[in-house]
């Protein structure tokens, strides 16, 4: 029996669909949820791997922003982020496009399990905000997120202080600003100032309208040299206070790249 047309056509939307899963809607900030790409999953085998090498007394995780300052195929950040953190043992476990919800499933799955690290620094959330407004729903969904991360570090880590991160000023579209202060307020929240400090130096990267100042952005999201310096120096004087001046010999494992880019 030959099929209409229209009921080719209807079965083959519906094939696709299954098959990409567009249209479907993106997992909330507190529920873990894993990223199903292929490159994703090398680079989480990768993480896995690199959890249990050397020596990590501060373990960076985040999305791109963190993954991109650590990482082998962007080598000026590298070279920065040795001169910064080296003699500190400081390993970087971030992934790109991640959003809280897929660093949350990360932290489950292992990526911070016997690690034991001195210090964890945490910077998520800008995947969550995307170029549009939030409501107050969604910003509480993302807060939620956050707890969720700050809780499994201090399950799996208890002994680490946590440094938690504001999430940075975005001006791809600065209607989004208002919702990443909202944000940050429900972050500083979760500090205690002693087992969790926050960290915001929004104020450095931004004048008081969210704009940014020039220079500190390569795409009015990700951060230039400039843009990771000023991160670095808000970081160093913390860590100096926790782990003492960095050592002369560093035993972090060695840094990792995006898969894709390697061969």
């Amino acid at each position: 029996m030959k099929l209409p047309r229209p009921l080719i056509a209807f079965s083959l939307a519906i094939l696709l669909f299954q098959l990409t899963g567009k249209g479907a809607e993106p997992s909330a900030a507190d529920v873990p949820s894993p990223r199903t790409d292929k490159n994703s999953e090398i680079a989480h085998e990768k993480l896995l791997a690199k959890a249990h090498q050397g020596r990590i007394d501060v373990y960076f995780i985040g999305d791109s922003i963190t993954r991109r300052w650590g990482a082998t195929d962007y080598p000026q950040f590298l070279e920065n982020w040795r001169k910064n953190f080296f003699g500190w043992n400081a390993g970087d476990f971030g992934w790109g496009a991640d959003g809280i919800q897929n660093i949350l499933w990360r932290l489950e799955h292992g990526e911070l399990d016997g690690v034991n690290p001195k210090v964890i620094v945490i910077l998520a959330g800008t995947n969550n905000v995307g170029k549009t407004p939030q409501n107050e729903d969604k910003i509480a969904e993302i807060a939620r997120g956050m707890k969720a991360v700050v809780d499994v570090c201090q399950r799996k880590a208890p002994a680490a202080k946590i440094v938690l991160t504001a999430i940075f000023p975005r001006n791809d579209n600065p209607a989004v600003i208002p919702t990443i202060n909202e944000i940050n307020q429900r972050y500083a929240q979760l500090a205690d100032g002693k087992t969790v400090r926050f960290l915001n130096i929004n104020d450095q990267l931004a004048d008081e309208h969210g704009v940014l100042h020039e220079g500190v952005t390569m795409d009015q999201l990700h951060p230039t040299l400039k843009g990771y310096q000023i991160w670095a120096d808000a970081l160093r004087p913390i860590l100096t206070e926790l782990l003492g001046p960095p050592a002369a010999t560093d035993q972090a494992p060695a840094p990792t790249g995006d898969p894709s880019t390697q061969k």
